[in-house]
């Protein structure tokens, strides 16, 4: 278990899904980011579901991030389908992208490269899209989350050393 130190300990999970909004899917993505999140030493601040869509993603993620500190990572909505929007939704809200961490979790799977998700910051939260499958959520926070403590703590105050390789 690799814990994260300092203020970077806290994160919220969102899950897009017009299903899982209407009750006729399980959220199983959203569970396994909070555990997979829970087993690298994350306190889960709140866990979310909203309906796909450009102002439901966008609204949303601006309510969660609003004077908060951490990392949230949405699950859903990255692909090519008719409502999955949540790329355009999370950038309509995004201070700044963060395309080398977008562009890392697309690498883990050949699938990833169907991935649209992004990656960047509102405030001092960090927010990383994964797509919508248990697996593929998970395989993607992996490719990132050793970084994601050194980047959260960045946001707060920009004086956390750089990493030695």
């Amino acid at each position: 278990m690799n814990a994260p130190d300092g203020p970077a300990t806290a994160a919220k999970v969102l899950t897009v899904s017009d299903g899982v909004v209407h009750g006729i899917r399980r959220d199983l993505s959203g569970a396994a980011l909070e555990a997979r999140m829970a087993d690298e030493g994350w306190t889960i601040a709140e866990r979310a579901v909203c309906a796909d869509g450009v102002e439901s993603v966008a609204s949303t993620i601006a309510r969660l991030a609003d004077g908060f500190h951490g990392v949230i990572v949405t699950t859903g909505g990255t692909g090519f389908g008719p409502r999955d929007l949540t790329p355009e939704g999370t950038r309509a809200v995004l201070d700044r992208e963060a395309p080398g961490l977008a562009e890392a979790m697309r690498l883990v799977n050949p699938l990833g490269r169907l991935s649209r998700g992004v990656s960047g910051t509102v405030g001092t939260t960090l927010v990383l899209n994964t797509p919508g499958s248990s697996n593929g959520c998970v395989e993607c926070l992996e490719a990132v989350i050793d970084v994601v403590p050194h980047a959260v703590r960045l946001l707060a105050d920009n004086a956390d050393p750089h990493p030695h390789a």
